[in-house]
């Protein structure tokens, strides 16, 4: 990916615009497969999810400038196929484990507070010595237990969250070609 060579005009129309010497740019130099296969270049996740962090969220362009010359239609529409079909695998991948993050979260809450109740039951009804090991045992395992999940919720989740609004962004956009 080189140096922008088109005019400001088609520049302001798009929401991301990337220069491309060839289709390749898009693609993993180390992978031969075909294009509706072949896997992302780094390189271009990384700039794609630079160039979209400042986006607000909704529909919005993305812009391949290719020389005229070297543009291919149905090879475009393979790779804008591909293209859609990695962002939204990438998003159902993402808020798969979200979810599954937030799952744990709520779910060693509510073991915490069952093992709590355990705990008190324990205290107002037993009075051996097992009972006491018990309660000594029940009561920090119960506010691990709470604490635990409070931090899946609040903190563990918040590490997908850059994630689903990138891939959420870019499996919506419009991706165009264009040549200069």
């Amino acid at each position: 990916m080189g140096e922008v060579k088109v005019t400001s005009e088609s520049l302001r129309a798009a929401e991301i615009s990337l220069q491309l010497d060839m289709y390749d740019d898009i693609f993993s130099d180390f992978d031969p497969r075909p294009f509706s296969q072949r896997a992302l270049s780094d390189d271009f996740l990384l700039e794609a999810r630079r160039a979209s962090r400042d986006k607000p969220n909704g529909a919005f362009e993305i812009r391949f400038m290719m020389p005229k010359e070297d543009r291919n239609p149905a090879e475009e529409q393979l790779i804008k196929r591909r293209l859609k079909d990695h962002f939204h695998k990438h998003y159902v991948e993402t808020v798969g484990k979200t979810t599954a993050v937030t799952r744990k979260g709520y779910t060693l809450i509510i073991l915490g507070i069952f093992v709590a109740l355990g705990g008190g039951y324990i205290a107002l009804y037993e009075h051996s010595f097992f009972a006491k090991v018990a309660i000594i045992v029940l009561e920090p395992a119960s506010w691990f237990c709470i604490w635990s999940g409070f931090d899946h919720l609040v903190f563990n989740g918040k590490e997908y969250e850059e994630d689903l609004v990138f891939y959420e962004k870019m499996r919506n956009a419009d991706i165009l070609f264009e040549g200069y």
